[in-house]
């Protein structure tokens, strides 16, 4: 009986984690539908605030599969932090390569008579 009782629990806490990853990506579709002219339109360190916010969800639905489908909550400190501190160097090096060559590129087409063609 007890194995049933187990079993129960991780149901529900798997529906616990489908109800919260779902609600962030409807916010993330609903911003990306909608575009908020307020944060498409608000410049933060290079990009608009919208895709820094797409970013950060992003981010966080990814921490949530790890932690609840990878179990990572139940394991040491220094495991999780061997998963994801490669994962959150290789992010912030991926967010500074996207701002960095996307400013290179605005520059380029903005300055010369090359147009946007894509």
């Amino acid at each position: 009986m007890s194995h049933d009782h187990a079993h129960e629990s991780n149901v529900g806490r798997i529906w616990k984690v489908f109800f919260i990853l779902s609600a962030i990506t409807i916010v993330e579709v609903y911003f990306g539908i909608t575009k908020p002219h307020s944060l498409h339109f608000t410049n933060l360190l290079g990009m608009n605030l919208l895709n820094w916010i797409f970013i950060i969800l992003t981010i966080a639905k990814a921490y949530g599969i790890m932690w609840a489908f990878m179990h990572l909550e139940g394991e040491k400190a220094s495991l999780r932090w061997s998963i994801v501190g490669p994962l959150v160097f290789l992010i912030i090096y991926l967010i500074f390569i996207l701002l960095v060559e996307a400013d290179y590129i605005f520059g380029v087409f903005k300055n010369s008579t090359i147009k946007w063609n894509f």
